[in-house]
Protein backbone atom coordinates (compact mmCIF):
# COMPACT_ATOMS: atom_id res chain seq x y z
CA UNK A 1 0.00 0.00 0.00
CA UNK A 2 1.30 3.44 -0.96
CA UNK A 3 0.02 6.68 0.56
CA UNK A 4 0.99 9.94 -1.10
CA UNK A 5 1.09 13.12 0.98
CA UNK A 6 1.43 16.82 0.15
CA UNK A 7 4.23 17.72 2.59
CA UNK A 8 4.59 21.43 1.79
CA UNK A 9 2.71 22.83 4.79
CA UNK A 10 4.97 20.82 7.11
CA UNK A 11 8.10 21.84 5.21
CA UNK A 12 8.26 25.46 6.41
CA UNK A 13 10.48 27.17 8.96
CA UNK A 14 7.79 28.67 11.20
CA UNK A 15 5.17 26.05 11.95
CA UNK A 16 1.90 27.38 13.33
CA UNK A 17 -1.71 26.40 12.77
CA UNK A 18 -2.15 24.11 9.78
CA UNK A 19 1.64 23.85 9.32
CA UNK A 20 2.02 22.47 12.82
CA UNK A 21 -0.90 20.08 12.21
CA UNK A 22 0.71 18.78 9.02
CA UNK A 23 4.16 18.42 10.60
CA UNK A 24 2.90 16.54 13.66
CA UNK A 25 0.93 14.10 11.51
CA UNK A 26 4.05 13.37 9.45
CA UNK A 27 6.09 12.72 12.59
CA UNK A 28 3.52 10.18 13.74
CA UNK A 29 3.11 8.56 10.30
CA UNK A 30 6.88 8.12 10.17
CA UNK A 31 6.67 5.60 13.02
CA UNK A 32 4.55 3.26 10.88
CA UNK A 33 6.59 0.64 9.02
CA UNK A 34 3.70 -1.18 7.33
CA UNK A 35 2.87 1.53 4.77
CA UNK A 36 4.92 3.03 1.94
CA UNK A 37 4.81 6.83 2.17
CA UNK A 38 5.65 9.16 -0.73
CA UNK A 39 5.95 12.79 0.41
CA UNK A 40 5.58 15.30 -2.44
CA UNK A 41 7.32 18.68 -2.05
CA UNK A 42 8.09 21.86 -3.99
CA UNK A 43 11.45 22.23 -2.22
CA UNK A 44 13.99 19.94 -0.60
CA UNK A 45 12.96 18.72 2.88
CA UNK A 46 14.07 20.90 5.76
CA UNK A 47 16.46 19.41 8.38
CA UNK A 48 13.69 18.81 10.93
CA UNK A 49 11.60 16.76 8.50
CA UNK A 50 11.76 12.96 9.01
CA UNK A 51 14.74 11.38 7.26
CA UNK A 52 14.26 9.16 4.24
CA UNK A 53 14.14 5.42 4.86
CA UNK A 54 12.92 2.30 3.09
CA UNK A 55 9.22 3.16 3.32
CA UNK A 56 9.55 6.98 3.45
CA UNK A 57 10.59 8.84 0.29
CA UNK A 58 10.54 12.51 -0.74
CA UNK A 59 9.67 13.48 -4.30
CA UNK A 60 10.48 17.02 -5.46
CA UNK A 61 7.96 18.19 -8.05
CA UNK A 62 7.95 21.39 -10.13
CA UNK A 63 7.08 23.96 -11.17
CA UNK A 64 6.40 25.68 -7.85
CA UNK A 65 3.88 28.15 -9.26
CA UNK A 66 0.32 26.79 -9.23
CA UNK A 67 1.78 23.56 -7.83
CA UNK A 68 -1.50 21.88 -6.89
CA UNK A 69 -3.09 23.06 -10.13
CA UNK A 70 -0.44 21.92 -12.63
CA UNK A 71 2.81 20.40 -11.37
CA UNK A 72 1.49 17.91 -8.83
CA UNK A 73 -1.49 16.54 -10.81
CA UNK A 74 0.62 16.10 -13.97
CA UNK A 75 3.26 14.23 -11.98
CA UNK A 76 0.68 11.92 -10.40
CA UNK A 77 -0.76 11.13 -13.83
CA UNK A 78 2.55 10.44 -15.58
CA UNK A 79 4.80 8.79 -12.98
CA UNK A 80 4.76 5.37 -11.38
CA UNK A 81 4.35 3.82 -8.93
CA UNK A 82 1.28 5.85 -8.13
CA UNK A 83 0.02 6.09 -4.57
CA UNK A 84 -3.20 4.23 -3.77
CA UNK A 85 -4.56 7.36 -2.12
CA UNK A 86 -3.36 10.98 -1.92
CA UNK A 87 -3.69 13.04 1.28
CA UNK A 88 -3.37 16.82 1.45
CA UNK A 89 -3.25 17.95 5.12
CA UNK A 90 -4.43 21.31 3.77
CA UNK A 91 -7.50 22.71 2.02
CA UNK A 92 -6.11 22.10 -1.47
CA UNK A 93 -6.05 18.77 -3.32
CA UNK A 94 -4.49 18.23 -6.77
CA UNK A 95 -6.71 19.92 -9.35
CA UNK A 96 -7.17 16.53 -11.00
CA UNK A 97 -5.97 13.19 -9.69
CA UNK A 98 -5.78 9.61 -10.98
CA UNK A 99 -6.19 8.32 -7.41
CA UNK A 100 -8.71 9.05 -4.60
CA UNK A 101 -7.92 12.17 -2.56
CA UNK A 102 -8.47 13.29 1.03
CA UNK A 103 -7.98 16.80 2.38
CA UNK A 104 -8.03 18.62 5.72
CA UNK A 105 -10.10 21.74 6.36
CA UNK A 106 -9.38 23.39 9.68
CA UNK A 107 -12.28 25.83 9.46
CA UNK A 108 -14.40 27.81 6.99
CA UNK A 109 -13.84 31.24 8.49
CA UNK A 110 -13.38 32.61 4.96
CA UNK A 111 -17.09 31.90 4.36
CA UNK A 112 -18.27 33.36 7.68
CA UNK A 113 -16.04 36.46 7.66
CA UNK A 114 -14.98 37.17 4.05
CA UNK A 115 -14.43 40.84 4.87
CA UNK A 116 -11.56 39.85 7.16
CA UNK A 117 -9.45 38.35 4.35
CA UNK A 118 -7.31 39.92 1.67
CA UNK A 119 -9.03 39.58 -1.74
CA UNK A 120 -6.34 37.35 -3.26
CA UNK A 121 -6.34 34.96 -0.28
CA UNK A 122 -10.13 34.92 -0.16
CA UNK A 123 -10.48 34.00 -3.84
CA UNK A 124 -8.11 31.08 -3.47
CA UNK A 125 -9.63 29.85 -0.21
CA UNK A 126 -13.19 29.98 -1.54
CA UNK A 127 -12.61 28.51 -4.99
CA UNK A 128 -9.75 26.06 -4.46
CA UNK A 129 -11.26 24.70 -1.25
CA UNK A 130 -14.61 24.19 -2.98
CA UNK A 131 -13.28 22.07 -5.82
CA UNK A 132 -11.02 20.15 -3.41
CA UNK A 133 -13.84 19.41 -0.96
CA UNK A 134 -16.25 18.31 -3.67
CA UNK A 135 -13.68 15.99 -5.26
CA UNK A 136 -12.32 14.52 -2.02
CA UNK A 137 -13.51 11.12 -0.84
CA UNK A 138 -12.83 12.17 2.74
CA UNK A 139 -12.43 15.53 4.48
CA UNK A 140 -10.64 15.66 7.83
CA UNK A 141 -11.34 18.45 10.28
CA UNK A 142 -10.49 19.21 13.89
CA UNK A 143 -13.81 19.86 15.65
CA UNK A 144 -17.48 18.97 15.50
CA UNK A 145 -18.28 22.65 14.99
CA UNK A 146 -16.07 22.75 11.89
CA UNK A 147 -17.59 19.49 10.63
CA UNK A 148 -21.08 21.00 10.79
CA UNK A 149 -19.86 24.07 8.89
CA UNK A 150 -18.25 21.88 6.19
CA UNK A 151 -21.41 19.79 5.79
CA UNK A 152 -23.47 22.94 5.26
CA UNK A 153 -20.97 24.57 2.92
CA UNK A 154 -20.13 21.65 0.65
CA UNK A 155 -23.01 19.19 0.97
CA UNK A 156 -20.78 16.27 1.93
CA UNK A 157 -22.21 13.14 3.52
CA UNK A 158 -21.70 13.09 7.28
CA UNK A 159 -19.60 9.90 7.09
CA UNK A 160 -17.22 11.56 4.64
CA UNK A 161 -16.24 14.35 7.05
CA UNK A 162 -14.04 12.96 9.82
CA UNK A 163 -13.24 14.75 13.08
CA UNK A 164 -9.77 14.09 14.50
CA UNK A 165 -8.89 16.38 17.40
CA UNK A 166 -5.36 17.80 17.27
CA UNK A 167 -2.75 16.97 19.86
CA UNK A 168 -0.44 19.05 22.01
CA UNK A 169 3.20 19.54 21.11
CA UNK A 170 5.78 18.00 23.45
CA UNK A 171 8.66 20.03 24.85
CA UNK A 172 12.08 19.45 23.38
CA UNK A 173 13.81 20.22 26.67
CA UNK A 174 13.02 20.49 30.35
CA UNK A 175 12.31 23.88 31.89
CA UNK A 176 13.54 25.46 35.11
CA UNK A 177 10.78 27.71 36.40
CA UNK A 178 12.95 30.24 38.19
CA UNK A 179 15.54 30.72 35.47
CA UNK A 180 12.97 30.62 32.66
CA UNK A 181 11.00 33.51 34.19
CA UNK A 182 14.18 35.51 34.60
CA UNK A 183 15.17 34.69 31.04
CA UNK A 184 11.78 35.83 29.78
CA UNK A 185 12.18 39.19 31.47
CA UNK A 186 15.67 39.65 30.04
CA UNK A 187 14.86 38.38 26.55
CA UNK A 188 11.50 40.02 25.97
CA UNK A 189 11.42 42.87 28.47
CA UNK A 190 8.12 41.77 30.02
CA UNK A 191 7.05 42.28 33.63
CA UNK A 192 6.43 39.67 36.33
CA UNK A 193 2.66 39.86 35.84
CA UNK A 194 1.11 39.57 32.40
CA UNK A 195 -1.92 38.32 30.51
CA UNK A 196 -1.04 36.26 27.42
CA UNK A 197 -2.47 35.97 23.92
CA UNK A 198 -1.01 33.62 21.27
CA UNK A 199 -2.17 33.66 17.65
CA UNK A 200 -1.72 35.26 14.24
CA UNK A 201 -2.40 38.99 14.10
CA UNK A 202 -5.56 39.11 12.00
CA UNK A 203 -9.07 40.48 12.49
CA UNK A 204 -10.69 37.09 13.22
CA UNK A 205 -8.62 36.78 16.40
CA UNK A 206 -10.43 39.84 17.82
CA UNK A 207 -7.24 41.28 19.31
CA UNK A 208 -8.49 44.85 19.01
CA UNK A 209 -11.34 44.14 21.43
CA UNK A 210 -8.93 42.26 23.72
CA UNK A 211 -6.71 45.34 23.92
CA UNK A 212 -9.72 47.57 24.57
CA UNK A 213 -10.91 45.19 27.32
CA UNK A 214 -7.42 45.19 28.83
CA UNK A 215 -7.55 48.99 28.93
CA UNK A 216 -10.76 48.77 30.96
CA UNK A 217 -9.13 46.73 33.74
CA UNK A 218 -6.20 49.09 34.21
CA UNK A 219 -6.55 50.26 37.79
CA UNK A 220 -3.88 52.17 39.77
CA UNK A 221 -5.38 50.79 43.01
CA UNK A 222 -5.12 47.17 41.86
CA UNK A 223 -3.15 44.66 43.93
CA UNK A 224 -1.26 43.75 40.75
CA UNK A 225 0.85 46.66 39.59
CA UNK A 226 2.60 46.89 36.21
CA UNK A 227 0.23 44.35 34.66
CA UNK A 228 0.99 43.81 30.97
CA UNK A 229 -0.71 42.25 27.98
CA UNK A 230 1.73 40.12 25.98
CA UNK A 231 0.63 39.36 22.41
CA UNK A 232 2.59 36.59 20.69
CA UNK A 233 2.02 36.07 16.98
CA UNK A 234 3.23 36.81 13.49
CA UNK A 235 1.60 39.48 11.35
CA UNK A 236 -1.19 38.01 9.26
CA UNK A 237 -3.44 40.29 7.22
CA UNK A 238 -5.17 43.57 8.07
CA UNK A 239 -3.00 43.73 11.17
CA UNK A 240 -2.31 47.49 11.16
CA UNK A 241 -5.35 48.45 13.34
CA UNK A 242 -4.22 45.84 15.88
CA UNK A 243 -0.78 47.41 16.21
CA UNK A 244 -2.37 50.84 16.55
CA UNK A 245 -4.93 49.81 19.20
CA UNK A 246 -2.70 50.21 22.32
CA UNK A 247 -2.04 53.85 21.44
CA UNK A 248 -5.71 54.39 20.63
CA UNK A 249 -6.71 53.22 24.12
CA UNK A 250 -3.83 54.91 25.93
CA UNK A 251 -2.02 51.75 27.08
CA UNK A 252 0.99 51.57 24.75
CA UNK A 253 3.23 51.18 27.79
CA UNK A 254 1.40 48.05 28.94
CA UNK A 255 1.11 46.04 25.70
CA UNK A 256 4.02 44.03 24.28
CA UNK A 257 3.95 42.54 20.76
CA UNK A 258 6.28 39.56 20.25
CA UNK A 259 6.13 38.68 16.56
CA UNK A 260 7.53 35.20 16.88
CA UNK A 261 8.73 33.21 19.87
CA UNK A 262 11.00 30.16 19.65
CA UNK A 263 9.49 26.84 20.64
CA UNK A 264 11.69 26.60 23.73
CA UNK A 265 10.41 29.97 25.05
CA UNK A 266 6.69 29.58 24.41
CA UNK A 267 6.06 27.02 27.22
CA UNK A 268 7.59 29.42 29.73
CA UNK A 269 5.46 32.30 28.44
CA UNK A 270 2.35 30.18 28.99
CA UNK A 271 3.52 28.87 32.33
CA UNK A 272 4.21 32.24 33.93
CA UNK A 273 1.16 34.10 32.62
CA UNK A 274 -1.59 34.99 35.07
CA UNK A 275 -4.08 33.88 32.42
CA UNK A 276 -4.37 33.15 28.73
CA UNK A 277 -7.08 34.95 26.71
CA UNK A 278 -8.31 33.94 23.24
CA UNK A 279 -11.42 36.00 22.38
CA UNK A 280 -11.62 34.88 18.73
CA UNK A 281 -14.69 35.47 16.61
CA UNK A 282 -14.25 32.03 15.04
CA UNK A 283 -11.84 29.09 15.36
CA UNK A 284 -11.60 25.69 13.72
CA UNK A 285 -10.37 24.40 17.08
CA UNK A 286 -8.30 26.83 19.12
CA UNK A 287 -5.17 24.80 19.90
CA UNK A 288 -3.59 27.53 22.10
CA UNK A 289 -6.45 26.96 24.56
CA UNK A 290 -5.34 23.40 25.31
CA UNK A 291 -1.67 24.40 25.13
CA UNK A 292 -2.29 26.96 27.87
CA UNK A 293 -4.05 24.33 29.99
CA UNK A 294 -1.11 21.97 29.54
CA UNK A 295 1.19 24.55 31.15
CA UNK A 296 -1.15 25.24 34.06
CA UNK A 297 -2.52 28.56 32.82
CA UNK A 298 -6.19 29.46 33.39
CA UNK A 299 -8.06 30.29 30.18
CA UNK A 300 -10.59 32.90 29.08
CA UNK A 301 -12.03 32.26 25.62
CA UNK A 302 -15.06 32.81 23.40
CA UNK A 303 -18.29 30.86 23.65
CA UNK A 304 -18.52 30.53 19.85
CA UNK A 305 -17.66 28.01 17.09
CA UNK A 306 -15.35 25.22 18.29
CA UNK A 307 -13.88 26.96 21.33
CA UNK A 308 -16.24 25.33 23.86
CA UNK A 309 -15.00 21.97 22.48
CA UNK A 310 -11.39 23.03 22.97
CA UNK A 311 -11.97 24.42 26.46
CA UNK A 312 -14.59 22.03 27.85
CA UNK A 313 -15.48 22.84 31.46
CA UNK A 314 -11.98 24.15 32.14
CA UNK A 315 -12.31 27.68 30.73
CA UNK A 316 -14.15 30.92 31.42
CA UNK A 317 -16.30 31.88 28.42
CA UNK A 318 -17.17 35.31 27.03
CA UNK A 319 -19.13 36.96 24.26
CA UNK A 320 -16.29 37.96 21.90
CA UNK A 321 -18.23 40.93 20.55
CA UNK A 322 -18.78 42.41 24.01
CA UNK A 323 -15.70 44.26 25.26
CA UNK A 324 -17.19 44.65 28.74
CA UNK A 325 -17.81 40.91 28.99
CA UNK A 326 -14.18 40.18 28.08
CA UNK A 327 -12.98 42.73 30.64
CA UNK A 328 -15.24 41.33 33.39
CA UNK A 329 -13.92 37.81 32.85
CA UNK A 330 -10.30 38.93 33.02
CA UNK A 331 -10.99 40.98 36.14
CA UNK A 332 -12.79 38.02 37.71
CA UNK A 333 -9.73 35.82 37.31
CA UNK A 334 -7.38 38.55 38.52
CA UNK A 335 -9.44 38.95 41.68
CA UNK A 336 -9.97 35.26 42.39
CA UNK A 337 -6.84 33.09 42.85
CA UNK A 338 -9.06 30.20 43.97
CA UNK A 339 -10.92 30.25 40.66
CA UNK A 340 -7.64 30.34 38.75
CA UNK A 341 -6.47 27.25 40.63
CA UNK A 342 -9.77 25.49 39.99
CA UNK A 343 -9.53 26.10 36.24
CA UNK A 344 -5.93 24.90 36.19
CA UNK A 345 -6.92 21.59 37.83
CA UNK A 346 -9.80 21.10 35.40
CA UNK A 347 -7.49 21.93 32.52
CA UNK A 348 -5.02 19.19 33.43
CA UNK A 349 -7.85 16.66 33.23
CA UNK A 350 -9.37 18.07 30.08
CA UNK A 351 -6.19 17.91 27.96
CA UNK A 352 -5.84 14.14 28.43
CA UNK A 353 -8.19 13.64 25.47
CA UNK A 354 -5.85 15.40 22.99
CA UNK A 355 -2.95 13.47 21.46
CA UNK A 356 -1.10 13.72 18.13
CA UNK A 357 -0.55 9.97 18.28
CA UNK A 358 -4.31 9.39 18.49
CA UNK A 359 -5.05 11.96 15.80
CA UNK A 360 -2.53 10.43 13.38
CA UNK A 361 -3.72 6.89 14.07
CA UNK A 362 -7.34 7.83 13.32
CA UNK A 363 -6.27 9.69 10.16
CA UNK A 364 -4.12 6.81 8.93
CA UNK A 365 -6.89 4.28 9.54
CA UNK A 366 -9.23 6.24 7.26
CA UNK A 367 -6.57 6.63 4.56
CA UNK A 368 -5.83 2.90 4.63
CA UNK A 369 -9.52 2.08 4.26
CA UNK A 370 -9.69 4.45 1.29
CA UNK A 371 -6.72 2.74 -0.32
CA UNK A 372 -8.33 -0.69 -0.05
CA UNK A 373 -11.43 0.32 -2.00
Amino acid sequence: MIIGIDGNEANVEKKVGISEYAFQLLLQFYKNSDVQFLIYLKDRPRPEMPKEKKNWKYIIVGPKKLWTQIGLPLYLCTHFPRPNVFFSPTHYAPRFSPVPTAISIMDVSYLHFPELFAKKDLYQLVNWTKYSALAAKKVFTISKASKNDILKAYGKRSDDVVVTYPGIKSETKAMNQETSQKNLQEKFGISDDYILFVGTLQPRKNIGRLIEAFAKIQNPKSKIQNLELVIVGKKGWLYEPILEAPKKFGISHAVKFLEFVDDEDLPSLYQHAIMFVLPSLYEGFGLPVVEAMKYGTPVVTSKVSSLPEAGGDAALYVNPEDVSDIAKAMQKLLDNPKLRLELVKKGYEHIKKFSWEKSAKETLNVLQEMAKK
